[in-house]
């Protein structure tokens, strides 16, 4: 039987007293990409604010690696093993790469881990040890988001979010962050992905949701979402 890694169960939520998800579930299984797909507004983010911490569920729960963190706050879980890159390339822009790099390691006590996590992210994007002294706010938007993507890799995270990743990024860039999802994945980390760029998400996925109002709308294997009439018509632009 395969172990669930994480169980997003029913979760109705929302800002104030409007809801914005209703009733969602999202399951995802070590080792897997899941994508999450959906027009504006349907939820995507506020999922992930829910599952982080960032956000208290009105109804379900958030099951992860066999214990219930609903509620917990954002620096408990990410003590957990579930690390959060949030939508819009947030670096520390006067810190160098290396400090930014370090601040994603701050619940790291052991030098030589911090160390070994270093490497391990140099090795998946070697711009960043290239450029490990020079201060964020001066790199372009795509060498940001590796900054982004390594600091939240640097607690060997059992689970990474990752809240529209090629967002405002050049078509080389959105090319080259799909190619190091992929890597990512090949490598042993287990993915969870919003993306706007729904198709190529699809494409990279091992499975997928679609949320549509803030309800779970079609579920299934990427490739298979990928070519199903109704999700190309809704939401692929085919």
């Amino acid at each position: 039987m395969i172990s669930t890694l994480l169980r997003a169960e029913a979760l109705t939520a929302g800002y104030g007293k409007m809801a914005i998800l209703h009733d969602v579930t999202f399951i995802v299984t070590p080792g897997e990409l899941v994508a999450v797909i959906g027009p504006n507004g349907a939820g995507k983010s506020t999922a992930f604010k829910v599952i982080v911490g960032f956000l208290k569920p009105s109804e379900g729960r958030v099951l992860f690696d066999g214990d219930d963190i609903t509620g917990l706050r954002p620096d408990q879980v990410l003590r957990r093993g579930l690390a959060y890159v949030p939508q819009g390339r947030i670096v520390f822009p006067q810190m160098t790469v290396l400090e930014n790099l370090e601040m994603g390691a701050y619940i790291e006590r052991d030098a030589r881990k911090i160390k070994d996590s270093l490497d391990q992210v140099y090795a998946l994007f070697p711009v960043l040890a290239e450029r490990r002294l020079q201060k964020a706010g001066t790199m372009s938007g795509g060498e940001q988001q590796m900054v982004a993507i390594g600091r939240a890799l640097m607690t060997h995270p059992k689970l990474v979010l990752l809240d529209e990743p090629s967002l405002g990024l050049s078509p080389k860039y959105v090319a080259l962050i799909f190619e190091k999802l992929v890597e990512m994945k090949k490598s042993g980390y287990t993915l969870m992905v919003v993306e706007q760029n729904a198709a190529k998400a699809l494409s990279v996925a091992d499975r997928g949701y679609v949320l549509e109002l803030g309800h779970n709308r079609f579920d299934g294997a990427g490739r298979t979402l990928l070519a199903d009439p109704e999700v190309k018509r809704l939401y692929l632009g085919g």
